[in-house]
């Protein structure tokens, strides 16, 4: 198929915007990008897709995504980090049936897919979601899905003694560090090679130091991926501290951690030393702007990690503390929030913003050969953006500015992921969206209702 007339915002070495362009798709490989009339003449037998007026992008790439707090959505608002955790979205999540994770995963799915984000990495899959069941929703929808599972042994949050995980997310080194390795030798690879099994750490002490050091023995050993909260809040920082007398990068140097396999997440909490240790280490780090504001965590201090030289992807973390998964809304806070701290309005410009959500992402997840730009030989992952018909994104004389200041997900008319259009016209053509939005209201209710949560208004229903 050649897809023709759009304006094509390759993200290349050279970072070319292509006017009346064209992208080539043969199987799920890009053959041809340029400008439309060059490869309309060499493919003159090729079926053609027209995309006049329209602005094509790399797909995008959310670095820290929890696939079963889609069916979360709006509980534990307006809640400080662990009192979210222990009294709200632990209790649910810790009562949640396969079933119901299957549920959230498709709704959350569904959502990424119709605002642009083509691949995604889940940071915890807990054991009793059924990680079979998610890796079936990322198959059967034609995502994209790095798919972290849970590595624990201790059930408990940072120097919080008085806070404790909800009894049904507490897994064992079998439970978790071996189920990873299970699923990996079944799923990692599969549905075309879209599919991939990672580590997904929780936050120490939620895992032992002897368990760090086996997972990342492992890690480098076989080559699996690991992805791991760090430096979230402030009792991350005191954790790391008071019980072993280091930093939050100078702990997960001693545990083996540090490395371009790793995606740290959050790390608003650093000291000066971290800052060369992730940079020399090749460590990667997702920036999850809503969710470290609406949790009050802080502002991570992304300007001086990228002036480091550290790679910077981002995500929109959770249905709870987000409460979205619009990659392209958090584009627009990551590049306000860090001029508003800073007083620089200078400082990550929209094009830095939009590196990070393509090229950088890919390169945080592994795959910045296959993904994350738009070039001969790379996958075919593109998404097609409408500003012209929409009066929020008129006039549009920088397609950047306007993407990454005034555009959302509702923007996204066509998604191709692996060469297969996945979203046409703004329709999933994967996935019932009515039947999935019938379910998880479904399973919502029984998931509350089971857990006596009763997520209401704070003012009066009449």
């Amino acid at each position: 198929m050649l897809y023709i007339n759009g304006t094509i915002v390759t993200m290349n070495e050279n970072r070319e915007i292509i006017k009346d362009g064209a992208i080539l798709v043969q199987g799920n490989r890009i053959k041809g990008v340029g400008k439309a009339a060059t490869l309309l003449e060499a493919f003159p037998e090729e079926p053609t897709y027209d995309l006049k007026n329209k602005v094509v992008i790399p797909g995008l790439i959310d670095t820290h995504v929890h696939l079963a707090q889609a069916l979360l959505r709006g509980s534990g608002d307006d809640c400080e980090l662990i009192q979210w955790l222990c009294q709200t979205v632990w209790v649910l999540q810790g009562q949640m049936t396969a079933e119901e994770a299957y549920g959230s995963a498709r709704l959350c799915i569904a959502e990424m897919l119709k605002s642009g984000t083509t691949c995604f990495l889940e940071a915890m899959c807990a054991d009793r979601y059924g990680f079979d069941g998610v890796a079936k929703a990322v198959e059967e929808s034609g995502i994209r899905g790095c798919l972290g599972k849970i590595v624990m042994d201790v059930g408990k949050y940072a120097s919080q003694d008085a806070w404790s995980m909800h009894p049904g997310l507490v897994e064992t080194r079998e439970q978790s560090l071996l189920g990873v390795l299970k699923m990996h030798d079944k799923w990692h690879g599969k549905a075309d090679d879209r599919i991939h099994v990672w580590f997904g750490a929780r936050t120490p002490p939620g895992i032992s130091v002897d368990l760090l050091k086996e997972m990342t023995q492992i890690s480098r050993e076989r080559g699996i991926r690991i992805t791991m909260h760090c430096a979230e809040v402030e009792a991350d920082k005191v954790h790391y501290r008071n019980n072993h007398n280091m930093t939050a990068c100078e702990f997960c140097q001693d545990v083996g951690l540090l490395g371009d396999q790793t995606v740290l997440v959050h790390m608003v909490w650093l000291d000066d030393p971290d800052f060369k240790l992730l940079a020399e280490t090749g460590t990667h780090v997702s920036h999850n702007p809503s969710s470290n504001s609406k949790l009050a965590s802080g502002v991570a201090p992304i300007p001086r990690l990228l002036e480091a030289g550290v790679n910077v992807g981002l995500g929109c973390d959770g249905g709870p503390s987000n409460n979205n998964y619009d990659l392209i809304m958090e584009m627009k806070l990551a590049a306000l929030i860090h001029k508003a701290v800073s007083c620089d309005p200078v400082t990550m410009p929209a094009e830095t913003v939009l590196e990070m959500a393509t090229i950088n992402g890919a390169k945080a997840v592994g795959l910045e050969h296959e993904i994350g730009s738009l070039e001969i030989g790379k996958k075919a992952d593109f998404v097609v953006l409408d500003f012209e018909s929409k009066l929020h994104t008129t006039p549009s004389p920088n397609p950047i500015s306007t993407l990454v200041y005034c555009a959302t997900g509702g923007e996204v008319e066509t998604v191709v992921v692996d060469g297969h259009m996945v979203v046409e016209k703004g329709k999933l053509l994967t996935m019932d969206e009515e039947e999935i939005k019938r379910e998880a209201r479904r399973h919502a209710d029984n998931l509350y209702n089971r857990a006596g949560f009763r997520g209401q208004p704070k003012w009066p229903i009449v």
